[in-house]
């Protein structure tokens, strides 16, 4: 399997650490709002990449984080009233029902800041010992970049533009120097330990899990670190420099990023004020039409989000259904190996979803000929059905029934008025009222109903 190392800058080799295995790091959520898009890009190519992982043979752990003690999440919880606790509870919460919408898999370890206290103070510890770190008048704790000789090299970024990033204080010793500890007061948001009553800063704590749940005794901790490009600096740099530093191994053999999400060509942030959350989205939109879509364009590609793509892309994903429907497997059998081989092939190649798909596109097309020709072949039949299984395991699409799927977004109150409107219709026809069952036609057409007689009966879509 090739992939593309975010620090080497171009297509590597997978050669993991422990043979057959791979274990993957992906930075999660800090739960203090509603996920974005940012955060369904970002889930649903390192879920790709698990799936690919897994197809190709590889023993995958995937580990998530979530960042429950943060600065965003104090400051939610004075705006409105409530706990520390209960907004990050919330936000868990409401990340992990949109992942599921988006059909991504649950990580294998999903640590938490607050579980991994001890973990991390053992780490900024062990770099005061070693004196990486050091402590200003205040409280506060940095990791002194000066002390490390390999600061820059993942990122490539290290610039005075860049810096303007990183908070800075007169006592620290260099400008790119980082909080690893923030001293503080507040009820409900400090912690006692050893290095004073604080908390951690946001770098440390996905260090601290890594080497937790990662590799023991080996040159690295993980196999893979993944993540959005903007992470890349200075969080990933920052990751890098002090787990070296705590270690003496690097953090991770291979970085990986995916790319940044725009909306209508303007790169999505807050500051823009152009958010586009996911809840609005799945709204409008079922979990999987958005995963398919924001699945279509390769993971490293920045991403124009806009709905006249969308309804284009889901366009390609009924073709996959309507073969689906046409197929009526009952009985599972063997994916055909012609399909298989070169679509795996396209996925090994750095998630080359745009070959995939298009792999995919001919398989259709070719299945649909070949019913056209033999309609009632069973053994074709369950051929189609084993290749669409195959589909829906390594790309977390199709699965759905046919009928479930092509009536999407049609509340059970309208199922009910469309129902009875195809029975009035019915029963026109039987009494030969034909203009009657025209204009009942007509009727469910504007309600954006579509509507096909069959030996089943009247079948009915919604029309997008």
């Amino acid at each position: 399997m090739v992939i593309f190392d975010s620090v080497k800058k171009e297509k590597v080799l997978f050669e993991p650490i422990k043979e057959r295995q791979a274990t993957l790091y992906v930075c999660g959520p800090t739960v203090y709002d509603d996920a974005h898009l940012g955060h369904a890009r970002s889930a649903i190519s390192f879920d790709l990449l698990r799936r690919v992982l897994e197809a190709s043979g590889y023993k995958t752990t995937l580990i998530r984080n979530v960042t429950d003690i943060d600065d965003k999440i104090i400051n939610k919880a004075k705006q409105t009233g409530k706990s520390i606790q209960d907004i990050a509870e919330f936000y868990e919460k409401r990340y992990l029902e949109d992942m599921a919408a988006l059909l991504v898999r649950e990580p294998d370890i999903a640590p938490k800041v607050s579980e991994s206290m001890d973990a991390i103070e053992a780490m900024i510890q062990t770099l005061i010992d070693k004196k990486y770190a050091y402590k200003i008048s205040n409280g506060d704790i940095y990791f002194d970049t000066s002390k490390d000789t390999n600061y820059g090299t993942v990122s490539k970024k290290i610039s005075d533009e860049s810096m303007s990033r990183v908070t800075h204080t007169d006592e620290k010793k260099n400008q790119k120097d980082f909080a690893l500890w923030k001293a503080c007061t507040e009820d409900g948001s400090c912690f006692a330990s050893p290095l004073g009553k604080g908390r951690p800063g946001w770098h440390i704590e996905c260090s601290a899990m890594i080497e937790e749940y990662g590799l023991k005794d080996a040159p690295y901790s993980i196999d893979i670190h993944g993540g959005g490009a903007d992470l890349l600096f200075p969080h990933h740099e920052n990751e890098a420099a002090q787990s070296r530093c705590a270690t003496n191994h690097e953090l991770a053999k291979y970085w990986m990023h995916n790319g940044f999400v725009q909306i209508d060509g303007e790169k999505m942030s807050k500051s823009l004020g152009n958010s586009f959350f996911l809840k609005d989205a799945l709204k409008v939109y079922d979990g999987e039409i958005l995963r398919f879509y924001l699945a279509g364009i390769h993971y490293r590609s920045d991403f124009n989000f806009n709905e006249e793509d969308l309804l284009a892309s889901k366009k390609r994903l009924d073709k996959l259904y309507r073969l689906k429907k046409r197929a009526l497997f009952d009985t599972q059998s063997h994916p055909n190996e012609s399909f298989i081989k070169p679509f795996l092939e396209a996925l090994q190649d750095d998630i080359n979803i745009s070959k995939a798909l298009s792999i995919i596109d001919e398989m259709i097309a070719k299945a649909n000929e070949q019913l056209d020709l033999n309609p009632k072949d069973k053994e074709l039949k369950k051929v189609i059905g084993a290749n669409l299984i195959f589909i829906q395991e390594l790309l977390g699409f199709g699965a759905k029934e046919s009928a479930q799927y092509f009536q999407l977004g049609v509340s059970e109150e309208d199922k009910k008025q469309i129902e009875a409107l195809i029975q009035e219709r019915l029963e026109a026809k039987s009494a030969k009222d034909f203009t009657k069952a025209d204009t009942l036609r007509d009727t469910l057409a504007k309600m954006g109903i579509s509507i096909m007689d069959s030996s089943e009966g009247t079948l009915w879509e919604r029309a997008l």
